[in-house]
């Protein structure tokens, strides 16, 4: 009779950490520690182990008790009230601390806090996602760059063709060869600078531009109304500069 008397007053033991991380799983063990005693049966708890969540529960290896994965969604002291094993067996109560690890009054993310439950949005990387900017921001300025150096080239090209349309002009008024005038000089400024503009037969015989020299002259014979010396023919002016290296590949 005794015998059965302390077998119904003993109860198993709880092994369980000093505290629990707020928020982390962690393992609570039901242990029958006498091994003349019956392994207590399951406890009759379902998804709480007062206030912790329980995640999962399963016999120990050795059959002498029961595993516990909890997890605290409250901080302060944890108290699991004794449990009913149904043989007459009691667990005895367990309290355990459960640390404030969120600032007081912060929303509890991640842990159950209803419209708070939501997660921070994440910012966009934009240092990270701007090096993606760098081939083609590269490639633009090295497309930029070249495209500056060869304006110049662009530009007497383009004063080569005008040129070459209008000349020689069409008739000796005042208009047309003002007119014929004007492109040649634009062709030699695009050529030689601005300066250019102001040249005369002595600066054309100075830098061997004869065919130029006699461009020069025969626009002002043409003016009063002579004939010589004969205007030149386009592709001597045009092939002067192209001698000096200024309009290479020009069809």
């Amino acid at each position: 009779m005794l015998a059965g008397c302390l077998s119904v007053l003993a109860s198993p033991t709880w092994k369980a950490p000093g505290r629990l991380k707020l928020g982390e799983l962690q393992v609570l063990e039901l242990r029958e520690e006498d091994p003349a005693a019956p392994a207590p049966p399951r406890p009759t708890v379902e998804d709480r182990l007062g206030p912790l969540r329980l995640r999962s529960m399963e016999p120990l290896a050795d059959g002498r008790g029961w595993r516990f994965q909890v997890q605290a969604l409250e901080p302060g002291a944890a108290v699991i009230p004794a449990l009913d094993l149904g043989n007459g067996q009691r667990s005895p109560e367990l309290r355990i601390e459960v640390p404030r690890t969120i600032p007081f009054g912060g929303p509890w993310v991640g842990f159950g806090g209803g419209n708070e439950d939501l997660l921070p949005a994440i910012p966009f990387p934009w240092a990270w996602a701007s090096l993606l900017l760098l081939p083609p921001l590269g490639l633009a300025a090295w497309a930029t760059r070249r495209w500056r150096r060869g304006s110049a080239k662009r530009h007497l090209h383009h004063a080569a063709h005008a040129f070459r349309r209008h000349w020689p002009p069409a008739n000796r008024d005042r208009a047309a060869l003002d007119a014929a005038h004007a492109l040649g000089r634009d062709l030699l400024a695009a050529r030689f600078g601005e300066a250019a503009r102001a040249w005369g037969p002595t600066e054309f015989q100075a830098r061997n531009l004869d065919p130029w020299d006699q461009w020069v002259k025969s626009l002002d014979a043409a003016r009063f109304g002579r004939t010589e010396p004969p205007f030149p023919a386009p592709e001597p002016l045009v092939a002067a500069l192209d001698a000096r290296g200024g309009l290479k590949g020009d069809a």
